[in-house]
């Protein structure tokens, strides 16, 4: 079996003599954590908010730094149990978890049905949040969408990012196989894999009655999950600090947003039309590159610069987010980093409870209107649930009512 040595600046990688690494990276939790916030903003309907998340502004979104950490996270919680336990056991291991994210996604889907049903049974309100939520296919003819849910063939847009997790979840026990070949074995399957779902050959159904697609396709997708994987297992060596890596990174961040952005394209035709008009001859040529459904190019290319200057910036082993300090500045900062990083170590819990409140916190501006204050009290308000579900879900998996004491 081919091993690779621990690289220096990230989390500790476990080998079959190893012990379990007993700290977290603080990087994954906080930039995990932030992610959670965004998507939140992105889903409340017609959140004025949503429109300064990162995905105004660039090809990548928030989706891409959940999958990316949740490589990151996949390969401490479960690439170790490979090496400590062998194959099998490590295909278990992800096994439970993948039964747990499957029904997180099937629990999230009646909820969130339910509350949208009660909204429109109630007769209080204008419009119906079931079509809004495009469900009305599901409650007009609920048998065979029932039995398409639960295998995965109907899969509602609103609900399309944990069944692309589920999958890519599936293909670690192959790629745990493959790295017995060799971490090269590991990256050209990847990859190919990756270019065969670029042609649309690997699309997934998503419902019966059109030929719609999983709006994210994970064989697409699952390059830049195992690409988090492959730097936390070690398979991958960390990049170097360098001033010309993060010009380039920052280079590009810049210059391609006019591409990526319709709200940054606006701002140039505002502005220079003549330029904006140039770019808007080069845009249908870069559609296939930043297409989101088949992860194209260009988004890989963006988050992985937008990664490498987050990884810059946090310092090495993260130790610009372990808060110092004593003054009042120190001390909010404290708090701040504190609770973005309770969400980040409770991303599935939080990440649910986020998709089903955010339509909840839609209702509530549907009907006390969208002004700065009320902008502002909602989506404070989710960020302080979030928070409050984090906490909840790391109380219940401490287990307290085991304690001795």
């Amino acid at each position: 079996m081919a091993t690779a040595s621990p690289v220096s600046d990230f989390a500790p990688v476990e080998t079959p003599a190893a012990a379990r690494p007993t700290t977290r990276d603080p990087r994954l939790d906080f930039y995990r954590g932030i992610a959670m916030f965004i998507i939140l903003i992105a889903h409340i309907p017609n959140n004025p908010w949503s429109r300064w998340i990162p995905a105004r502004f660039g090809f990548s979104d928030a989706t891409e730094i959940f999958v990316f950490c949740s490589g990151m996270a996949s390969a401490i919680a479960f690439g170790g149990a490979f090496l400590r336990k062998g194959w099998w056991m490590g295909t278990a291991r992800v096994g439970f978890r993948i039964w747990q994210v499957y029904w997180a996604h099937v629990c999230l889907f009646f909820f969130v049905a339910m509350s949208m049903a009660a909204l429109d049974l109630s007769g209080g309100f204008d419009k119906s949040y079931v079509n809004a939520l495009n469900l009305q296919h599901f409650f007009n003819d609920p048998m065979p969408q029932m039995v398409g849910l639960f295998t995965l063939t109907y899969v509602p847009n609103y609900f399309d990012i944990l069944p692309m997790y589920l999958v890519v979840l599936a293909m670690m026990p192959l790629f745990m196989g493959l790295s017995r070949v060799g971490v090269w074995a590991v990256g050209l399957v990847s990859v190919a894999i990756w270019l065969v779902a670029q042609t649309g050959a690997l699309a997934l159904p998503a419902e019966p009655w059109s030929n719609r697609q999983w709006f994210f396709n994970p064989f697409g997708w699952q390059l830049l999950f195992f690409t988090g994987f492959a730097f936390m297992r070690g398979w991958l060596p960390a990049p170097p600090v360098s001033k010309t890596l993060i010009w380039a990174a920052a280079a590009f961040l810049v210059l391609s947003a006019p591409f990526g952005s319709w709200k940054v394209f606006l701002w140039i035709q505002a502005a220079a039309p003549d330029l904006a008009a140039e770019i808007r001859k080069v845009w249908p040529l870069t559609a296939e590159l930043r297409e989101k459904t088949d992860f194209g190019l260009f988004r890989y290319v963006h988050f992985l610069s937008l990664a490498y200057l987050g990884w810059v910036a946090a310092g090495t082993h993260g130790h610009r987010l372990i808060a110092t300090g004593h003054g009042a500045g120190a001390r909010v900062w404290q708090v701040v980093l504190k609770l973005i990083t309770k969400v980040g170590q409770q991303s599935l819990a939080v990440f649910v409870f986020s998709m089903a409140a955010a339509r909840l916190i839609g209702v509530f501006l549907d009907e006390f209107g969208r002004d700065f204050a009320t902008v502002l009290i909602a989506n404070l308000f989710g960020f302080a649930m979030l928070i409050g579900v984090a906490y909840l879900a790391a109380w219940f998996k401490s287990h307290p009512w085991k304690s001795k004491t």
